[in-house]
């Protein structure tokens, strides 16, 4: 049997790819641009499919399972419409915004919250349709192969510019790292009692922001000159900049997750919190 995997170019893909072939398995990866096998040669026993998601995927074989790293709701259009043989297991990504943005002061991220539960809900319905088994992993703030669009911005500018804005803040950070979430995909394929469950996933460790912002700046490679930016000056900017008053707003605020379920289901014990600059830098 063959898994399919949609958004295997995404950061958690990068590192499931690997996974998958390494244990041999058969593995379909949709994109929307043309692949090459040389493209990705630590992956090469990936068959990369041109479609774009979920308008025109090309016809499929049997699945045995379907992991998907895009928006849900794609997901559970695409599953409502197509045939599916011998109902797949399905593994899915939502996001801890799902719960950490429910009651934010910003109406787009409220929006973005209901977004994230309504596409799992949706997800839920399409899989029960086939009688699919599915779980949804929801993690926290993602790093570690260069293409996130959190931390890496913030190091690939601070090197580029040798200045690094240091943001006052108490709030409790938990980054988790993207080859985690890979395994945790993995384990969740083999364990029945995961099935129809939405687990989160967080790191391994909770940090305060300004701690977590320190250890990136220390992993750069560049020498870089901190830049304080005190609680005062956020405030006025939550003011004079209402597309950041989201984010600024929530320094304060603990963005965490209870990974006691995950290592009871799955076994999955993150990694603690240790950046080097090798994640910031994007796979070749």
């Amino acid at each position: 049997m063959t898994i399919l995997v949609l958004g295997g170019s995404s950061q958690i893909g990068h590192f499931l790819l690997s996974r998958l072939c390494a244990s041999g398995e058969q593995v379909l990866a949709l994109s929307r641009h043309p692949r090459s096998e040389r493209a990705r040669p630590a992956q090469g026993g990936v068959e990369w499919l041109q479609g774009s998601f979920p308008a025109a995927v090309p016809a499929l074989p049997p699945l045995s399972a379907i992991i998907s790293f895009g928006p849900l709701w794609a997901l559970a259009e695409w599953l409502s419409n197509v045939p599916l043989s011998d109902a797949p297991r399905v593994i899915a990504t939502s996001s801890m915004s799902a719960e950490t943005k429910r009651d934010s002061s910003v109406a787009a991220e409220r929006d973005i919250s209901r977004q994230l539960r309504e596409g799992e809900a949706a997800l839920a319905a399409a899989c029960a349709r086939h009688g699919c088994a599915w779980t949804v992993l929801r993690p926290t703030l993602i790093y570690g192969a260069g293409l996130d669009k959190s931390l890496t911005p913030i190091a690939r500018r601070a090197m580029r510019l040798r200045l690094f804005p240091l943001p006052a803040g108490h709030g409790l950070r938990q980054p988790v790292h993207a080859d985690d979430i890979a395994q945790a995909v993995l384990a969740a394929l083999e364990c029945p009692a995961a099935a129809g469950r939405i687990l989160s996933i967080g790191g391994g460790e909770r940090l305060p922001a300004t701690e977590m912002f320190a250890r990136v700046r220390s992993s750069l490679t560049r020498t870089t000159v901190p830049l304080p930016l005190p609680a005062w000056l956020l405030r006025l900017g939550q003011h004079a900049l209402p597309p950041l008053r989201g984010p600024l707003n929530r320094l304060d605020a603990d963005l965490i997750a209870d990974n006691d379920e995950l290592r009871r289901l799955l076994g999955i014990n993150p990694r603690p919190f240790r950046p080097d600059s090798s994640m910031w830098i994007p796979p070749v």
